[in-house]
């Protein structure tokens, strides 16, 4: 059995690793926490656009590597960095009260907006002045599991990288491309000019999800804009979409949360889009 190779939690490394809980430094060095078996996992197996490992250093208690010796060993093939650490480590690079014993240190994976525009894509979602990152996660793991090509963060939204953000995606930071740092005006203009049809999603919108599904104008390339989680989407955001879609509310409950709102949505389209019913 290996003996945890870094005793102090003071260990250059391990300083350098617990530093990246802030954006500041995660944007100098370019490089982000993710936690635990299946964050990790995915992150083993994801490659940049040069075919290089995404994930660059890992560190894990003895216990984990035991239980998890294949993500483990796939870490060290892949040519990252493995360190046998002691619980007091964990619990310093960790951003959880209770580590699950793998925390692994990524390259950045954000992708240029005009390489998602050059692959047409069919389904995107927008987060437009979205603060919160559990929901900024929550959002990016609908729109992996509904299908969608991309995720654009815009300018005025959440960290990508924030260590909140990529717990709640569970491993689908690693699965689809997400741009960061686009104006929503740029956005917009750059998707409307591939021939994406873009929706702004708004409880107070003109027109209904369902009158949609029914007209079949749901079944073209698509991007959704959500806004944000307490005031929704400013007047000037409203005004770029091409319509302002309200998700129909059948019973008492005053309204949809971000997350949820944004899974029915893109649903909606990825269930048009399947059955053709683009007129």
């Amino acid at each position: 059995m290996p003996t945890p190779e870094l005793i102090s939690p003071r260990s250059p490394r391990v300083t350098a690793a617990r530093r990246l809980a802030r954006r500041a430094f995660r944007s100098k060095e370019r490089l982000f926490i993710a936690e635990g078996p299946q964050a990790v996992r995915e992150a083993v197996a994801h490659r940049g656009p040069g075919g290089e490992p995404t994930l660059v250093e890992l560190f894990t208690t003895v216990e984990a590597a035991e239980r998890y010796t294949d993500i483990v060993d796939a870490a060290r093939a892949a040519g990252a960095r493995v360190h046998y650490a002691s619980d007091a480590v964990l619990a310093e690079v960790s951003q959880t009260v209770t580590p699950q014993g793998l925390v692994g240190v990524c390259r950045f994976l954000d992708s240029p907006f005009g390489e998602i525009l050059a692959a047409r894509p069919k389904l995107v979602a927008v987060l437009a002045h979205v603060r919160d990152p559990g929901n900024a996660g929550t959002v990016l793991r609908c729109a992996d599991a509904a299908g969608a090509d991309a995720v654009v963060l815009t300018d005025a939204s959440v960290d990508l990288y924030n260590p909140k953000s990529v717990r709640a995606s569970v491993g689908s930071h690693f699965h689809l491309p997400v741009v960061v740092g686009v104006p929503v005006e740029e956005a917009v203009q750059g998707l409307r000019e591939a021939g994406v049809r873009v929706l702004a999603a708004d409880g107070a919108g003109e027109d209904d999800l369902d009158d949609e599904l029914d007209a079949g104008t749901m079944g073209g390339p698509t991007a959704w804009i959500f806004g944000n989680e307490a005031w929704g989407l400013p007047e000037e955001t409203r005004a770029l979409a091409d319509a302002v879609v309200r998700v129909p509310i059948h019973g008492k409950a005053e309204s949809l949360n971000l997350a949820t709102a944004a899974a029915v949505c893109l649903y909606a389209s990825a269930r048009a889009q399947r059955t053709g019913s683009a007129r």
